[in-house]
């Protein structure tokens, strides 16, 4: 798997249930800058339907890419972050794994699994020096949300409290937080970035 160059940063094709593919990426940072300080597992698909119209085939599909992709990326980024000494591991979770969403049985279960990973994985790599967090974005701003029919997408935002919806400057800086040095007592924590809904 070749790394392309792209200024100060490369792009690694990479299949995030594939555990080679995955080792290719981690080692392709290494080898390109010495090392892997920060891995924001953030991969994502729907597979939207009823628990009643849901395929098998759709379930795993999307437990897969969310679930054992942050699971592959944790512990293949963490393992190098642990020789190091250092490291900051960010899981992308959701609000639908904390409240459920009607229709997203595989997503919501998805993002729930994201956060107990995320608080065992915290718990086994502390003391080398790494830590594992999870951010849970709500409602945001992007092409796939405002794909939703207008009324469904007005109903949403006005159970924020905040009256809007996040854009994803919001949880990109929420994750730079976190891989930052502001955050160096801070691991296992589920980070909500959500206007204040469900809470």
């Amino acid at each position: 798997m070749a790394a392309k160059r792209l200024g100060p940063a490369i792009a690694v094709r990479t299949d995030v249930t594939s555990e080679a593919d995955v080792t290719a990426l981690v080692d392709a940072a290494r080898s390109e800058f010495g090392g892997i300080d920060v891995m924001v597992n953030n991969a994502g698909i729907t597979r939207d339907a009823s628990l009643k119209n849901l395929t098998l085939e759709n379930f795993r599909l999307v437990i897969d890419v969310h679930l054992q992709g942050s699971w592959l990326g944790t512990k293949i980024a963490g393992l190098v972050m642990k020789q190091q000494g250092r490291g900051s591991i960010i899981n992308m979770s959701s609000i639908s794994g904390k409240v459920g969403m009607f229709g997203q049985t595989n997503y919501s279960a998805a993002k729930a699994g994201i956060v107990g990973l995320t608080k065992a994985a915290a718990k086994e790599l502390a003391a080398a020096g790494v830590r594992v967090n999870a951010i849970q974005p709500g409602l945001i701003r992007t092409a796939m949300t405002e794909a939703m029919p207008a009324e469904v997408y007005a109903a949403k935002e006005a159970e924020v409290p905040m009256r809007r919806a996040g854009e994803p400057a919001d949880v990109a800086g929420a994750a730079l937080f976190l891989a930052s040095d502001l955050s160096t007592y801070v691991t296992g924590v589920v980070l909500e970035v959500s206007g204040g809904r469900h809470i």
